[in-house]
């Protein structure tokens, strides 16, 4: 058998993605990273403690359609590909590399699927769209913004909204493994899942 030294988690915003991570990560001793950490595009469109959305986060948000976000994020996310791939790499041919788990929403599935990379497991988190919304309105204290800010807030929905369907299609179309969060929500289980897809 193979051993796997590097596990992906990908999925849309608020799927719990990063709590994942950091629970599989500290049950095997593997280092953690997020492609957050490697660049954001364009930042979240709420207050982050008590710090106001900057100008260009709103301005992103507020000018582009749904279908425009959509297309935006897509680009930085295949433009961030090269960088996601070297790390990968870095980690399965360097025998003294530590193992990853590297988490986020710029681990595409179309990317991976044709990327044949060895020594790597992958899933892809799914949630319902009403799920994701009131992880959303929840995170960014969507009930004391204000209107204005409401608005982005729910601009961001709609991009993520866009997102999950296109990983949910490209995971199906390639035959990728993903999980299913509205099953459940308990961290044995789901880290179980991802156990299972390393010892593979």
């Amino acid at each position: 058998m193979t051993p796997t030294r590097v596990l992906l988690i990908g999925g849309p915003s608020h799927a719990g993605k990063s709590t994942l991570a950091k629970a599989v990560a500290g049950y095997l001793g593997w280092a953690l990273v997020s492609t957050d950490s490697m660049a954001r595009h364009p930042g979240r469109p709420w207050k982050m403690e008590k710090r106001p959305v900057p100008d260009h986060v709103a301005e992103h948000y507020s000018t582009l359609s749904v279908e425009e976000l959509v297309a935006d994020v897509m680009r930085h996310y295949n433009g961030m590909w090269p960088d996601i791939e070297q790390l990968i790499q870095a980690h399965t041919l360097e025998e003294t590399a530590d193992c990853l788990v590297l988490e986020g929403s710029a681990i595409l599935p179309e990317r991976f699927a044709k990327a044949g990379l060895g020594y790597v497991a992958a899933c892809w988190l799914t949630a319902d769209a009403e799920i994701l919304e009131s992880r959303i309105h929840a995170s960014s204290d969507y009930a004391g913004a204000a209107s204005g800010e409401q608005a982005l807030i729910q601009k961001f929905v709609q991009r993520n909204d866009g997102l999950n369907a296109l990983m949910r299609d490209a995971v199906d179309f390639h035959g990728l493994d993903s999980v299913d969060t509205n099953r459940t929500t308990r961290m044995d289980e789901l880290v179980e899942s991802c156990l299972e897809l390393i010892n593979r």
